[in-house]
């Protein structure tokens, strides 16, 4: 927490869903930044805090239209949320009626949209250079010396994914961790395991670095399109069914569009006691 006596204060909050992922939301626009490695492991904590796949604290840009910085539940840094950043473009859209707007992240600076109940985002150019995903060495990227042949793509975060028959059939919890600490990713990895159902449609399951089985993850599903393509196995737009609903990738020449559901769930506020105990 910041030393100017922010943590002896109440602190708001929102709690929002992207197709099941789950976010708590901080608005620190005009304010001293709050939100530290303490306070994100304290608040991703399911049974003390409040519980989240990703935060996100929304900052004021000079740049963009807002700047948003991801934490995973266990306190450590996430350069990319997809699913978040879709939830952050409907909560600031509803807030201005606009219907589009900039979000600068690590990423570099997206572009949201909305359309009736669907919000997308241009999660930008996927990375697929062994060095910008990234790996520890030099390896094909398409086929990884794995068990399994799976490939790696960057999109803002590094990941693994597996193309498998049967994805509801994967140990996640067992295969997750083992991959996300694998010595080929320094940065650790997210994982994902793709079932090919149609040359439009696939089907996945993802263990998120940091985090642990997530119901959805939006920049996996990007990963997880890319690398599908990119083995001649979909076109460039597919639907996609992840455990907690559905998300629509499409790869254009500008970028990696995804397109989903939002839901806001509630607003809180975190007491100074909470906040005093971190």
């Amino acid at each position: 927490m910041a030393s100017d006596g922010t943590k002896t204060q109440a602190l708001d909050f929102m709690k929002w869903h992207g197709a099941g992922n789950d976010f708590v939301i901080i608005d620190s626009r005009g304010k001293d930044a709050v939100v530290t490695r303490e306070l994100a492991a304290g608040l991703g904590d399911r049974n003390r805090g409040v519980g989240f796949d990703q935060l996100a604290d929304i900052r004021s840009s000079d740049a963009a239209d807002i700047d948003l910085d991801f934490w995973n539940a266990d306190g450590s840094r996430a350069g990319a949320c997809g699913n978040a950043t879709r939830c952050v473009a409907r909560y600031l859209m509803d807030e201005t009626g606009n219907t589009a707007l900039t979000i600068r992240t690590a990423r570099g600076i997206l572009e949201a949209r909305t359309d009736g109940d669907q919000v997308s985002v241009n999660m930008g150019t996927p990375q697929l250079a062994w060095d910008e995903v990234p790996l520890s060495h030099n390896v094909d990227t398409a086929h990884l010396p794995l068990d399994g042949d799976p490939a790696a793509v960057g999109m803002g975060n590094p990941h693994c994914v597996f193309f498998v028959g049967d994805a509801d059939a994967v140990d996640v919890a067992a295969i997750g961790p083992r991959i996300e600490h694998d010595p080929l990713f320094p940065q650790a990895t997210n994982v994902e395991f793709a079932e090919i159902r149609a040359r439009d449609e696939i089907r996945m399951r993802v263990w998120e670095r940091g985090t642990g089985i997530t119901l959805a993850c939006g920049s996996g599903a990007c990963a997880t399109a890319i690398a599908a393509h990119q083995r001649g196995l979909t076109d460039k737009r597919v639907r996609m069914e992840l455990d907690g609903g559905w998300l629509t990738i499409d790869w254009r020449d500008d970028g990696v569009w995804m397109t989903g559901p939002t839901a806001f769930v509630y607003n809180g506020q975190l007491t100074p006691a909470f906040l005093k105990g971190l």
